[in-house]
């Protein structure tokens, strides 16, 4: 039976008032059925609302006179009159304006691109020629704008992205801001992440990293963006390029090879920049292991080696030990010989380590598993060394605690040559399913 709710609200001469009426219980995913003079009736139908804008100002007397205009379109409308301007000064102030607001909401962000927000940035960006900081915050603006709207980048935009990348390459700050727009407009976007890489964008992430190694935030973002630039999570595409991408990044740009460096870099004293760093790295690697010609070269430039030596130095946090675990198993999956290599880097062991480390994450049992699982699926050599570093217990033991592990783990033990109960729920044949 839906749930109908019915919300008393005083009556409302404008959306505004309903909204402030409503404020914060209003219920995100609700349709607004009707108004019968009293009261809105709800219907939970789950329709999202993130785009609308719930938020409303504090209206002075003056402005209750006239229709109100939300901060963020006030900070745009500044900007787009300060287009004709040089008032440099008064533009860097209301960019910074325009961006706090855009932080604060998707729906402030989507409000603010309804009214032509992104050519009016792309315009400011323009206009920086020569001013550093009026370049920051324009890219600033620029980054949170498109946080979760890759659809606005256009073929303006792409030259832009390309030219300042191009242009900036000895200054992080510039770069890492940069990078950070490219990031958000492949996520869920397989035709920009073609079109930038066609543009040239892989060459210049590895070059940063090449070139900034000492500044971490900017690796961790550039590492990030590589893996974006592996995702197939567009669904308006029906096959995307993931696997091709992967390719160029290791074959014609180095980008082994930088990652390889930065995780080198990583295994420095313990600091929080540090362990972003890792994890990036790490997802890195797992995101270009997906390619089985990247695979061996990722063993062969001694990634295993450095896989390996990550988990046991930061074996205390579970998102490294996941990602670790996570890379090894993609290094394993199909490829016998590289299984050789990881046995002998000792992967099976810090594997092993990471689940008596974090027996309470899901995550980390799940991909230890599946290491396991894929060290020993196409040969039965190294199932007894496994089993003698106490596999079968730990396995069992996630298997008992975490039922998102069930098959993984079963698998796992199975493969391992160990006695598991496998149900055989129901196959159309005697009788019904509750039988």
């Amino acid at each position: 039976m839906r749930l109908r709710l019915f919300l008393s609200v005083a009556a409302a001469s404008n959306i505004s008032d309903t909204l402030r009426a409503l404020s914060s219980p209003f219920p995100s995913g609700c349709l607004l059925r009707y108004w019968n003079g009293e009261r809105l009736v709800v219907d939970r139908l789950w329709v999202s609302l993130v785009n609308i804008v719930k938020a409303v100002r504090t209206a002075s007397s003056d402005e209750m006179k006239e229709e109100q205009t939300h901060d963020i379109l006030q900070a745009l409308e500044s900007l787009q009159t300060l287009l004709d301007s040089s008032s440099l000064d008064v533009m860097v102030e209301q960019l910074a304006r325009f961006t706090e607001q855009c932080k604060l909401d998707f729906s402030h962000r989507y409000l603010a691109a309804q009214k032509g927000a992104y050519p009016t940035i792309l315009s400011c960006c323009r206009r920086t020629v020569g001013e550093r900081g009026l370049l920051l915050k324009a890219l600033g603006a620029l980054a949170a704008l498109t946080d979760g709207q890759p659809d606005l980048l256009d073929a303006d935009g792409r030259g832009l992205l390309i030219e300042t990348l191009r242009e900036n390459r000895t200054d992080p700050s510039v770069t890492s801001l940069a990078i950070r727009v490219a990031r958000n407009c492949c996520l869920k976007h397989e035709q920009n992440r073609q079109a930038l890489v066609k543009a040239g964008l892989l060459p210049l992430l590895t070059g940063a990293i090449a070139s900034h190694g000492a500044e971490p935030e900017l690796v961790r973002l550039a590492c990030s963006t590589l893996r974006v630039m592996t995702f197939d999570d567009d669904i308006r595409v029906a096959f995307g390029q993931a696997h091709e991408h992967a390719k160029l990044i290791v074959l014609e740009n180095a980008g082994l090879k930088v990652i390889i460096e930065a995780a080198k870099g990583m295994l420095e004293p313990f600091s929080l920049s540090r362990l972003e760093l890792v994890k990036q790295v790490m997802s890195a690697i797992r995101a270009i292991a997906g390619n089985d010609d990247v695979k061996d070269a990722i063993v062969q430039a001694g990634g295993t080696d450095l896989i390996v030596l990550a988990m046991n130095r930061h074996m205390g946090n579970a998102q490294v030990c996941e990602q670790g675990c996570a890379a090894l198993c993609m290094l394993a999956l199909r490829k016998p010989e590289n299984c050789k290599a990881i046995m002998e880097n000792g992967g099976a062991l810090a594997a092993l380590q990471a689940m008596k480390a974090h027996p309470g994450e899901v995550n980390v049992q799940k991909q230890a598993c599946m290491v396991l699982r894929n060290l020993v699926s196409r040969t039965s050599d190294y199932s007894l060394a496994i089993l003698e570093l106490g596999a079968e217990a730990l396995i069992s033991q996630a298997l008992v605690a975490h039922r998102d592990c069930g098959d993984v783990a079963k698998a796992a033990l199975r493969d391992l040559g160990c006695k598991v109960e496998l149900r055989e729920l129901w196959t159309g044949k005697k009788g019904s399913l509750s039988q």
